[in-house]
């Protein structure tokens, strides 16, 4: 059988097809949730999935050419986005896979392609996510807690669990992936604030990916040999009180 061209109108009913879906899943999520179809392939929830992540990586990477201390090169840039798009797209069966378990676990008679396009509709919110990402902390904070909106609005519509449960589990799951969000944040400016910005890079300017990594290198450096002398005094005393 001959490949039958997609023509130009096709593309453009399928382009206004993934938009109607977008402000949908943001504006209309209950209703989205509860019509959204069941079965039917990973392939067009995929593709909206890429479409969204498309979207969301070129505004990211866009902010981050406008930011001063930050310069890609053009195949920098595609490069980056390529990455991203590939990571979303694997990531989203595995996460579809833990969705599925959680769902299954509270009592979800849903399939796993169910579970996939739950989340890989609710990618609907990444180039909302992107503009937020030029403020530190709100991205994440704000993405985290959109994600649990969504989820719980898929738990309630779809796989007919009582709002209480939903709201329980993925807020507990919630909670707990939002304060190690911002440990690690907080963390990272602590060791950068330390003296490896500039001992490892320019004095006034943010680090770049090499200096980070050496900023990196250094404090696990410094982390076992604290280690180390702890456990040798720990040591010492132990024999001293033998």
């Amino acid at each position: 059988m001959d490949n039958i061209p997609v023509t130009e109108t096709q593309m453009k009913k399928q382009w206004q097809g993934i938009l109607a879906t977008a402000i949908a899943v943001i504006t209309q999520h209950a209703d989205f949730y509860r019509g959204m179809a069941k079965s039917g392939g990973f392939v067009d929830p995929l593709i909206f999935l890429v479409v969204m992540g498309v979207i969301g990586a070129v505004i990211q990477v866009v902010t981050g050419l406008l930011h001063i201390t930050m310069a890609l090169s053009f195949g920098g840039a595609l490069k980056s986005i390529v990455v991203m798009l590939i990571a979303a797209s694997i990531g989203s069966f595995i996460v579809a896979a833990i969705l599925f378990v959680i769902w299954k676990l509270m009592g979800s008679n849903e399939s796993y392609e169910t579970a996939y396009r739950c989340g890989a509709y609710a990618s609907a919110t990444f180039p909302a996510m992107a503009i937020l990402g030029i403020i530190p902390f709100v991205r994440v904070l704000i993405g985290l807690a959109w994600g649990l909106f969504l989820l719980v609005t898929a738990s309630v519509e779809v796989h007919k669990i009582a709002a209480k449960t939903a709201w329980m589990v993925f807020g507990i799951i919630t909670a707990i992936m939002a304060l190690m969000s911002t440990c690690g944040q907080l963390t990272a400016r602590r060791i950068q604030k330390m003296g490896f910005g500039e001992a490892y890079g320019t004095p006034g300017q943010e680090m770049t990916a090499e200096d980070a990594g050496k900023a990196a290198a250094a404090a696990m450096k410094a982390f076992h040999e604290e280690s180390a002398r702890q456990a040798q005094e720990a040591k010492k005393d132990s024999e001293a009180n033998q």
